[in-house]
């Protein structure tokens, strides 16, 4: 260590001029910590801040809280037993918004969640610098597609849209654009992204995965965290990354969030786990824990999870916090400790890092360090690693905001070509009959769009605030705008805005209306929207027992079908929608999902032919709430034998969406048909455009091990690329085959490939119809890194 930097650590800063003695040093001013002094490197800031920090002081930075404004309105409108009972909203008996913000300005709380103005943030970090060692906070938010719970923000699609694009590069630019807004409104942290591998199309969090294949669920939500992120996170324009819910949470055994979870360590291991390995890898610098048990034992009690594989194995050296409440509901849920005490002792002993939220976690974890059952380890390691993040974030030189400066770094064209963009490319044609895209009318022609997500925010799916109207293109406003450049007179009907109440006399007024044009637009789906909770169908917490289409939103089509004008059926949902009858009877479907601020110019252009549809599913579309689990990836005896009255077949593959022109794959060729253990095996495949438009197309590589120790899905993705090629014109794609891509748990749990052959399949979707084959050999067995 350098001298000067010595002579740091032995005698504080001084301000003003001494006077120097031989052999002594007078100071005459006011000391000014060394954590203070940027110049210094962030561990010697960090080592110096904990060397004045008291026990107490040290867990007040593992303990977060609501907002202030947050906290007044749950005051308002929620009874304590509804406090206990939801994940939304929070207050806390016995203490009030001004006590906790007296609290900020001693310095006795470390984070703060659900800050939704940039006022209050900087209110929060003016209250916090008040404090004895004026530790900034750490403000987190559910930024889960773009920074939608501030209002006049960029709202991105939503995750399960992002996934529809296939393109990792989206998600690392949205992540980057993100952390900008995010920063820019106060905020440092953001709880996502949600790297759930799904399992259960009945979970209402659905819209927030990246569906139901590991692979692109960890390489989706490790490009996210390399544009949150950027590297190390150092910086003014950065954010922390949250992986989430640790683990299994897209797989509760009867597809309700927080339900128990039981798997198997191979299913662990070869799907719920690989995602945060990759996330891990990546240098993600938090992770949550789910609301639910594994296999019997909490998920905010696991140690093997925590401390065990994540920290010790994997080498994740970031924070672990606790989701709402959560390590309260080891006593009052999960009935597995007899107090707080007990349950924050079980949670932190196991890893655990900070509490979710509020009052009387500090007071149990002091306890349990000054009578010897928590370790003070323990308390100094999880204080470190949130300390760190701060200095790193730059908050201690930077704790507030400049308000003048937010309307240049939100919602900027910047922000919202890439919200439109992935809002196109997200969106799945699953029929087309012909009638797209809609003609450019000669004649004056009338369009009718109707249906209860047309003409609101239902587009923004879960997690954003209201945003100002001029922000948000409504699908019905897409239409308009460049319906009328085409020729045609396009209204509007309000058939019903809430799903739970479309009543039958507005279905009748639509239909009279559709028989007096010559198109009928229906937008159905879901709503998302936490702000209309008791209207939800959708989303946090909000789980079905059914995948049709809710309410009376079939009658509504149907009602419109039978009127003989041609109708197309714009869905807009963040889960699936299993209803065969739209498959049978309706021309053209489009599967919008959830997309954003600019989603409805992207539906129209789509409809109008301006972009040629490219999504593809991130996940299968099953018939029937009967056929569940439904995954492509599934054993080869899932349908050995049938339902005495359903298909065994899919409504829609996972990997599948049209197109507007045509795409005809050639056989795959392989560079060498052996692998050996220290070699990489390329497979190309020829992909023509036949059709009459340019066109963008995804091309998917699976593979199927065809003897092995252990049985192996019938068909495991392993690669994509999407590509434009122009009309007429073809493309090579090549994909690179090495010992990980062949590698499985083999009969004794080694991660290996074993001897034999396996087929190689490239294609438009896991359909076997669009897969054309090879087969690669190997001759010995391979053992490969975990």
């Amino acid at each position: 260590m350098h001298l000067d930097i010595m002579t740091k650590k032995i005698f504080y800063r001084i301000n003003i001029p001494v006077l120097i003695f031989i052999g002594s040093i007078f100071i005459v001013n006011a000391q000014t910590p060394l954590y203070l002094d940027s110049s210094l490197s962030t561990e010697e800031r960090v080592e110096d801040l904990m060397s004045h920090m008291t026990l107490e002081e040290k867990v007040y930075q593992m303990n977060q809280f609501v907002g202030l404004d947050h906290m007044r309105q749950a005051e308002e409108n929620l009874t304590e037993e509804e406090l206990h009972s939801n994940d939304a909203q929070g207050f806390y008996k016995g203490i009030f918004s001004d006590d906790v913000a007296e609290m900020t300005r001693r310095g006795e709380i470390g984070s703060f969640l659900h800050v939704l103005t940039p006022e209050e943030s900087n209110l929060l970090q003016d209250l916090a610098s008040q404090s004895r060692l004026k530790i900034p906070l750490l403000i987190g938010i559910d930024a889960i597609h773009g920074n939608a719970l501030v209002s006049g923000t960029t709202v991105y699609p939503s995750p399960i849209t992002l996934a529809s694009t296939w393109s990792d590069n989206f998600l690392e630019i949205i992540g980057k654009q993100t952390a900008k807004e995010m920063r820019a409104t106060g905020s440092h942290w953001t709880f996502t992204p949600n790297i759930d591998v799904l399992r259960d199309p009945r979970w209402g969090r659905v819209g927030e995965t990246f569906g139901e294949d590991q692979l692109l669920v960890g390489n989706l939500g490790a490009a996210m965290i390399r544009g949150f992120q950027q590297e190390d996170f150092t910086g003014a324009e950065k954010v922390i990354a949250c992986a989430k819910h640790m683990i299994a949470g897209g797989e509760s055994i009867n597809g309700l969030n927080a339900a128990p979870m039981d798997v198997s360590m191979r299913t662990l291991k070869e799907v719920h786990l690989k995602p945060y390995k990759k996330a891990i890898d990546e240098g993600v610098y938090s992770i949550m824990a789910a609301h639910n048990e594994l296999n019997g034992i909490p998920c905010h009690m696991n140690s093997w999870l925590m401390t065990d594989l994540f920290r010790n194995k994997w080498g994740f050296n970031g924070f672990f916090v606790s989701d709402w409440m959560d390590i309260e509901r080891i006593e009052t849920l999960h009935h597995v400790a007899g107090s707080l005490k007990e349950a924050s002792f079980l949670s932190v002993n196991a890893g655990m890092d900070m509490h979710m939220h509020g009052p009387k976690f500090p007071e149990t974890i002091v306890a349990l360090v000054k009578e010897g059952t928590l370790p003070l380890e323990r308390v100094n390691e999880a204080c470190k690693k949130i300390l760190t993040a701060k200095f790193k974030l730059g908050l201690f030189e930077n704790r507030k905001i400049n308000l003048d400066e937010i309307p240049e770094k939100i919602f900027t064209p910047e922000h919202q070509k890439i919200a439109l963009e992935t809002a196109r490319r997200g969106a799945v044609l699953l029929k087309n009959d012909g009638i797209l895209p809609l003609p450019k009318s000669k004649s004056v022609k009338r369009i009718l769009v109707t249906g209860p997500n047309a003409n609101n925010q239902t587009i923004l799916g879960d997690w954003h605030a209201v945003q100002p109207n001029e922000n948000v293109t409504t699908i019905f406003e897409g239409i308009k705008n460049i319906g009328t450049d085409k020729g045609y007179e396009v209204d509007f009907f309000n058939s019903g805005e809430n799903i739970r109440k479309i009543k039958d006399t507005a279905i009748e007024i639509a239909a009279q209306k559709a028989s007096d044009v010559d198109y009928v637009i229906v937008v159905v789906g879901d709503n998302s929207m936490r702000y209309r909770w008791k209207d939800k169908t959708a989303g946090e917490n909000m789980g079905r027992a059914a995948l049709d289409l809710s309410g009376k939103q079939l009658k509504l089509v149907k009602a419109l079908k039978a009127t003989g004008t041609p109708v197309v059926v714009v869905l807009v949902n963040g889960r699936p929608i299993s209803e065969p009858w739209l498959e049978d009877n309706i021309p053209a479907i489009l599967e919008a999902w959830e997309p954003g601020s600019l989603g409805g110019r992207a539906v129209a252009e789509i409809l109008f032919g301006n972009i040629n549809p490219s999504g593809k599913l991130p996940l299968t579309v099953a018939r029937d709430v009967g056929q569940l689990r439904m995954i492509y990836n599934h054993k080869p005896s899932a349908y050995f034998h049938k339902y005495a009255f359903e298909k065994i077949t899919p409504l829609y593959p996972f990997g599948f969406g049209l197109s507007y022109t045509t795409f005809e794959y050639s056989t795959p060729q392989l560079s060498e048909p052996f692998l050996s253990p220290n070699s990489t095996v390329s497979v190309s495949v020829e992909v023509r455009n036949t059709g009459n438009y340019d066109g963008e197309e995804v091309v998917q590589m699976y593979i199927r091990d065809q003897i092995s120790s252990a049985t192996r899905p019938v068909k495991e993705l392993k690669e994509y690329k999407r590509i434009l090629i122009k009309k007429g014109e073809s493309k090579t794609v090549s994909f690179k085959i090495d010992k990980e891509t062949l590698a499985f748990y083999d009969i004794n749990m080694n991660y290996c490939v074993e001897p034999g052959d396996f087929t190689i399949m490239i294609g438009s979707s896991s359909d076997k119809k669009d897969l054309k084959a090879t087969t690669l050999s190997v001759n010995t067995k391979m053992n490969v890194d975990e």
